[in-house]
């Protein structure tokens, strides 16, 4: 997946600036200058979540998430899981071809992963990269 894909699926500006410097280099330091607020709230647009529903995936508590909508931007660990969540919705648009395909698939309890939603595995790195895999074994046909 590359960095501008998913720049754009956690609805973050790709400018100019952000191709020149490098894709890779310029998500690294969206994430370490720390995202505005705004991503937060496109994401949760896009996936059809409630704020609530996506500060809970990024474990971020209800206190700390008013704090960040004040100050106008996240903490570098905190945005970083919000790219985590917004490579994999990137992932689903690409395998699904439609935004609310992929954003319902996400929401929806599946049996692969006993029964869990997608995007309730989110919060942990080795809970992304297991959806991811199915992901992948969805792209290329292979479904058990």
């Amino acid at each position: 997946m590359s960095p501008i894909a998913v720049a754009e699926a956690a609805g973050i500006e790709v400018d100019a600036a952000f191709s020149a410097a490098g894709e890779r280099a310029g998500l690294i330091d969206a994430i370490r200058e720390g995202l505005p607020w705004a991503v937060f709230e496109q994401l949760c647009e896009r996936l059809g979540v409630s704020q609530q529903r996506l500060a809970e995936v990024l474990l971020i508590p209800a206190r700390t998430l008013t704090r960040r909508r004040k100050s106008g931007s996240f903490h570098v660990d905190e945005s970083d899981r919000i790219i985590r969540v917004a490579r994999v919705y990137a992932h689903a648009l690409n395998v699904f071809e439609s935004p609310e395909r992929a954003a319902g698939w996400l929401q929806r309890n599946n049996t692969v992963l006993d029964g869990a939603a997608p995007l309730s595995l989110l919060d942990t790195g080795p809970g992304a990269r297991l959806v991811d895999e199915l992901l992948g074994r969805i792209e290329h046909g292979v479904f058990s």
